[in-house]
């Protein structure tokens, strides 16, 4: 588990080093004359609130310690040993188990320097430290400063040829007023938001049926209800110590807020990047042998032991320290479970903000049994008994755990353009996954931890066949000319046109599109025809939906083949670079320079710069001259989509 969660760190660490438009950490610089050759070098780092920076003296295999160095080939000056620290703390670290030597709140770094010619003005030296609150960002910078004590400003510029490439990147749009309205896509997040807490509601379900919560219940009651003379108040500390268990599993999604915050486009960097996927895949697959009985993942027992010790406070804080122990010790099945609803959110356009709804309705599904049977006692006895099947339910879980693993192989495999998981390939994994799962439910295989099984029950059998069923629902997809569309699957497997067959064209349902807005903008003025401009992405869910659910009416594919000009421009196209003439440097709003490399750099800052906007799928209704016909678009149903276009087009031939 460490060893998971030192990966974790390091590859998050990665993208919040390159990605980051502010950091935690503010540094000043002075310098202070101690002789002819000698001079002290002092940056001074005021720290947000929680945040950590890493001494240059912290122990190996811990976080990255603080390094000063001069930039190469710079040379007339050298360090002269490490650097001065002041107000240093020793914090205990329990991924590393072991304590770091840290700077909190602010920090005062002195490097003596020593010139070895006499004639120099300025010195140049690189600053390298890691500030860590829940996620890590590397700090890496250099200053130039002048040995008169003078930070030297160096004018952050472009070339001529980023200027012109980011003039080309900014359009000239008309009736930007209806963007500043916003998108009718108010109503489909807050539905979205309430379905993302109902699938956490859900998880939480489940995992009340495992081994590891579902005996606590009665336990737990019964302790509340009996411990106290005053039935009303045994009843209130069983309510608050569910309404507590809800808060805990809030507040491990908050720190997921501060990233938003950070970068708009973080999150989505984040769920497109192609070694994160794999590491997620990598994950749930282990989660998944976890719930078969190989083996068992806990988080350190010197947690629990200290939770448990704390809940012997009583009082409020004593109950509070109840439920956050219950969170600690049943982590081996709420783990894998809370782990697929982590990967689940931040690899889906709500990010943070659907986090906290899962997290939301995963709490409440665990802390309503308490709650309810301390109001309702008799109802224990209605309880099943503890057995065999609270094991199944693990098992089971494990196979959809092992099944939503190649959701995220066949995100990286679209984005690197592997070519490996086509359509038909991810669905023939998933037909042999499933049919484990019915052979499991019919007692055909078992795992470590199965009970004996004499008779098959009726709710065993009930299940087997619903999944033989569905096994049977998805044999046509790995046939060219599948017998139905996959609609109950829509956003897992690849797109339609990403297929071991031989398709029409490498565009949704086989439409004309530009992957250029260039070109496609060409096009619709020669055409006169007004453009659909489609952000979308590779491992974008929500936009494999509205193409197999919705693009695939008649009327509305009717209508986009007919009447619009498709570009479809992919945000997270990160593997495929640019041509090497139409790379550049993009100057952004704070000074920092961005570089735009690949294809997804460029449509996801084109996006941002020109719609204020990062999420996907975004669609756009324009005129051939960049007038905006009708308030842009995001998932929605397909009656509003309908009227949407229709509408885009009523308008297209009024400005006509």
């Amino acid at each position: 588990m460490k060893k998971f969660i030192t990966l974790f760190i390091f590859l998050f660490t990665l993208f919040l080093n390159a990605q980051t438009e502010d950091e935690p950490i503010k540094l000043e610089t002075s310098v202070t004359k101690i002789s002819e050759t000698e001079y002290d070098i002092i940056f001074s780092a005021t720290l947000y609130k929680g945040w950590y920076l890493y001494s240059q003296y912290n122990p190996e295999n811990a976080s990255l310690p603080l390094e000063i160095t001069i930039l190469e080939n710079e040379s007339g000056y050298k360090l002269v040993g490490k650097a001065d620290e002041k107000d240093t703390f020793k914090k205990y670290s329990d991924i590393w188990e072991l304590e770091e030597i840290v700077f909190k709140d602010k920090a005062i770094i002195t490097q003596r320097i020593q010139l070895t010619n006499k004639k120099i003005t300025q010195i140049k030296l690189n600053f390298f430290g890691q500030v860590c609150e829940t996620a890590c960002i590397n700090i890496d910078e250099n200053f130039t400063l002048s040995l008169a004590g003078n930070l030297i400003e160096e004018t952050v510029s472009i070339d001529e040829k980023s200027k012109k490439l980011t003039q080309q990147l900014q359009l000239d749009l008309k009736n930007t007023a209806l963007l500043k309205n916003g998108s009718d896509s108010n109503s489909e997040s807050s539905d979205g938001l309430f379905s993302i807490f109902i699938l956490g509601f859900v998880g939480g379900f489940l995992a009340l049926l495992t081994p590891c919560v579902f005996p606590m219940i009665p336990l737990t009651v019964s302790f509340f209800t009996k411990q106290s003379k005053n039935k009303k108040k045994g009843i209130f500390n069983a309510i608050l110590y569910g309404f507590f268990i809800v808060i805990i599993y809030i507040l491990l999604s908050l720190p997921f807020h501060f990233l938003d915050n950070l970068d708009p486009e973080i999150l989505n960097t984040i769920s497109t990047n192609v070694w994160l996927n794999i590491f997620f895949f990598v994950v749930l697959v282990v989660f998944a042998f976890s719930f078969f009985g190989f083996f068992e993942i806990t988080l350190p027992s010197s947690w629990g032991n200290k939770m448990d010790d704390a809940s012997s406070v009583g009082g409020i804080i004593g109950i509070f320290f109840m439920a956050l122990t219950l969170a600690i010790v049943s982590f081996s099945c709420t783990g894998p479970i809370l782990g697929s609803l982590l990967a689940g959110s931040l690899t889906s356009d709500g990010g943070a903000t659907q986090l906290t709804a899962g997290m939301t309705g995963f709490g409440l599904a665990l802390a309503l049994p308490f709650a309810l049977f301390a109001l309702f006692p008799n109802w224990l006895n209605s309880l099943p008994k503890s057995g065999g099947w609270l094991n199944t339910t693990k098992v089971v879980l494990g196979f959809l755990e092992l099944a939503l693993a190649f959701k995220f192989l066949s995100n990286a495999d679209l984005v690197a353009h592997w070519d490996l998981l086509k359509r038909e390939v991810f669905i023939g994994i998933w037909i042999v996954i499933f049919s484990g799962l019915a052979l499991y439910l019919f007692a055909k295989i078992k795992f470590p931890h199965d009970s004996p099984i004499k008779k098959l029950s009726f709710s065993r059998i009930s299940f087997g066949i619903l999944v033989v069923s569905f096994v049977i629902y998805m044999a046509p997809g790995v046939l060219k000319n599948p017998t139905w569309n996959l609609g109950l699957l829509s956003g897992f497997p690849p797109p339609q046109f990403y297929s071991i067959y031989e398709q029409e064209s490498e565009c949704p349902l086989g439409l004309d599109c530009y992957k250029d807005f260039e070109e496609g903008l060409a096009k619709a003025k020669e055409v006169n025809k007004p453009i659909l401009l489609d952000f979308t992405g590779w491992a974008c869910v929500n936009c494999r939906k509205m193409e197999e659910n919705v693009w695939s009416e008649l009327d509305i594919y009717q209508t986009l083949k007919n009447d619009y000009i498709l570009i479809s421009l992919y945000v997270d196209d990160n593997e495929k670079e640019l041509p090497e003439a139409q790379q550049f440097d993009f100057l952004k709003a704070n000074g920092k320079i961005k570089k735009i490399k690949t294809y997804g750099n460029k449509w996801a800052t084109f996006q941002y710069v020109n719609f204020n906007n990062t999420s996907q799928p975004y669609y756009v209704l324009l005129s051939p001259d960049l007038e905006i016909l009708n308030k842009a678009q995001q998932y929605t149903d397909r009656d509003t989509y309908y009227a949407w276009l229709k509408e885009g087009l009523q308008n297209f031939e009024e400005k006509n």
